[in-house]
C-alpha cells in the first residue's frame, strides 16, 4: 500500500523485517518442539534461540541465488547460527508451514487493530447520535423528500451497522487464527503433529487439517470482512457527500479554515474530499475480495498461484480497512451539523412530508384507501405546482374539508408527532446485543 493510505500502527506489521521476524519465530519454536521430543539436541535448540537472526539485505541477496524466498531465509538463519547447530533450522518443515502459519499470526494482529479502530469509530458515531437524538430533518427515499426523521436516528443506524461489521471481523479473525506444520502435502510424513501443536499454541493459533497450504477460503473470509467494512463506511461517506451539497448543507466534513484549501482555483470551495476518498478506497477492497475468491481454487495439494496475489491484496486490504475506520472517525468527530438548515430543508417541500398522516386520517374517517390516496395525491401535485403550503391547499379542497376539520389537519402536520419514535434507533444503542 502506498504511504498515503498506510498508517504506521498496521503498516509496521507488513514490512519485510516484520514478516521475516514472524518466520523466524515459527522456525525457532519448531526447533524447540523437536528438542522436547528428543530429536534435536537441547544445546542446538538453545543456540538457535540465542543466535538465530537475519537482515533483510542478506535474505534479498541470497534470494538472487536461490530464487526462493523461504530457502534464502533458511540459508541466512542457518548461517547466523553456524555449524553444527544451524543445520536443525527448518527440520521436517516445508515452506508453507512457515509462510502460512506466520501469515495467520500477522493477519490476526492486523485484525485486532482493525477491530479496535471499529470500536472507536462506533463509539464516536454513537456519541453524535445521542447528541442529535431529537434533531428533526427530512428523511429521503430515492433522493426525494419522504417523511420527517431525526439526524440522531440516521447516524444511530450507522453505529448499529458498525456493530455488525465488528462481528464479521471477529468471526474472520477466528477463522484465520489457525496454523499448520504438517509438511509436504499435509500428511505429517516428516514432522510429528506435536510440533504443530506446540508452535500453534505458542503463537495463539489452532492447528487445523490442511494440504500443503491452509485452505484459502479462510483468507477470502478476511477479505470479505474488510470489503464489508469498506462498503459500510462508503455508505456513510456517500450520505455525508450528499448532506454537504450546496443546496442541502445539513452536515459537513470538518474543515480547517485558514489552512485547508478546498480547491486550487476556487477559494470558496469546501469539498467533501475525505468522504470521496473513502468511497473510492472501498472499491479497492471489493476488487481485492474478487481476487481472494479466485485464490480459493488451487491445484491438487498446492500450487503458488495464490501467493503473488496475496502479497498485494492481504496487506493492502487490511491496511485500507484500518485506514478507512480511523479516517472516518475523524470525520464523525469533527462533523459540522446544521440543525437550522435541516428545518429549512424540511419545510422546502411545503409540508408534503406529512401526506401519509393525511391519508391515514381520511381512511380513519371512512374513505377507501384508494380514494383517499388519489385525493391526497391530487392536492400534493397542486401544492408542487402552486408552491403553496400543503396544509392550505388541503383546507381549500371541499372534498377534504368535508371529512377533516382544522384540528385534525393540524394534528396531521405536527412534527413532534412525526418524530416521536425516531429516537428508538438511538435508544437501541444502549441495548446489549442490539442487532
Amino acid at each position: 500500500m502506498i504511504p498515503r493510505y498506510s498508517l504506521p500502527a498496521i503498516a509496521d506489521l507488513f514490512t519485510d523485517e516484520a514478516r521475516f521476524s514472524v518466520w523466524l519465530e515459527v522456525e525457532v519454536l519448531a526447533v524447540e518442539a523437536w528438542a522436547r521430543l528428543g530429536v534435536v539436541p537441547e544445546e542446538a535448540a538453545r543456540a538457535i534461540r540465542e543466535r538465530a537472526g537475519f537482515t533483510v539485505a542478506e535474505v534479498d541477496e541470497r534470494e538472487k541465488t536461490t530464487d526462493h524466498d523461504v530457502a534464502a531465509f533458511v540459508d541466512v538463519v542457518q548461517s547466523s547460527v553456524g555449524p553444527p547447530h544451524g543445520t536443525w533450522v527448518h527440520y521436517g518443515l516445508t515452506s508453507s508451514d512457515v509462510v502460512d502459519t506466520a501469515l495467520a499470526v500477522t493477519v490476526t494482529r492486523a485484525l485486532d487493530l482493525i477491530i479496535e479502530a471499529v470500536d472507536a469509530l462506533e463509539a464516536a458515531v454513537a456519541t453524535r447520535a445521542r447528541e442529535f437524538r431529537d434533531t428533526p430533518m427530512v428523511g429521503r427515499t430515492h433522493g426525494i423528500h419522504a417523511e420527517p426523521t431525526t439526524f440522531g436516528a440516521k447516524i444511530a443506524l450507522w453505529a448499529l451497522q458498525l456493530r455488525r461489521e465488528r462481528r464479521r471481523l471477529a468471526s474472520a479473525r477466528e477463522v484465520i487464527a489457525v496454523g499448520k506444520l504438517s509438511g509436504a502435502v499435509g500428511t505429517y510424513s516428516n514432522v510429528d503433529p506435536a510440533i504443530e501443536a506446540h508452535v500453534c499454541a505458542a503463537l495463539g493459533l489452532r492447528p487445523v487439517p490442511s494440504t500443503q497450504v491452509l485452505a484459502r477460503d479462510r483468507h477470502a473470509e478476511v477479505l470479505y470482512a474488510c470489503a464489508s467494512l469498506g462498503a459500510a463506511i462508503e455508505g456513510f461517506a456517500t450520505e455525508m457527500r450528499h448532506l454537504q451539497r450546496t443546496e442541502v448543507r445539513e452536515a459537513e466534513e470538518p474543515f480547517r479554515t485558514g489552512a485547508q484549501k478546498g480547491s486550487s482555483a476556487m477559494p470558496h470551495k469546501r469539498n467533501p474530499v475525505k468522504s470521496e476518498q473513502l468511497s473510492g478506497l472501498a472499491r479497492v477492497l471489493r476488487g481485492n475480495l474478487g481476487a481472494g475468491l479466485e485464490n480459493v481454487a488451487l491445484w491438487h495439494e498446492r500450487d503458488i498461484s495464490h501467493s503473488s496475489v496475496e502479497r498485494v491484496i492481504i496487506p493492502d486490504s487490511l491496511m485500507l480497512a484500518y485506514y478507512m475506520a480511523v479516517r472516518f472517525r475523524s470525520i464523525v468527530e469533527g462533523m459540522v451539523v446544521n440543525p437550522d438548515r435541516m428545518l429549512r430543508n424540511l419545510d422546502a417541500s411545503h409540508g408534503l412530508v406529512f401526506s401519509q398522516p393525511v391519508l391515514l386520517a381520511l381512511v380513519e374517517r371512512g374513505l377507501s384507501r384508494d380514494d383517499a390516496y388519489r385525493l391526497v395525491q391530487r392536492n400534493a401535485m397542486a401544492t408542487w405546482e402552486a408552491e403553496r403550503p400543503f396544509r392550505d391547499v388541503l383546507a381549500a379542497d371541499p372534498e377534504v374539508s368535508a371529512v377533516l376539520d382544522d384540528a385534525t389537519l393540524d394534528a396531521c402536520f405536527d412534527l413532534s408527532t412525526a418524530t416521536a419514535r425516531a429516537g428508538l434507533a438511538v435508544d437501541a444503542l444502549d441495548e446489549p446485543g442490539a442487532p
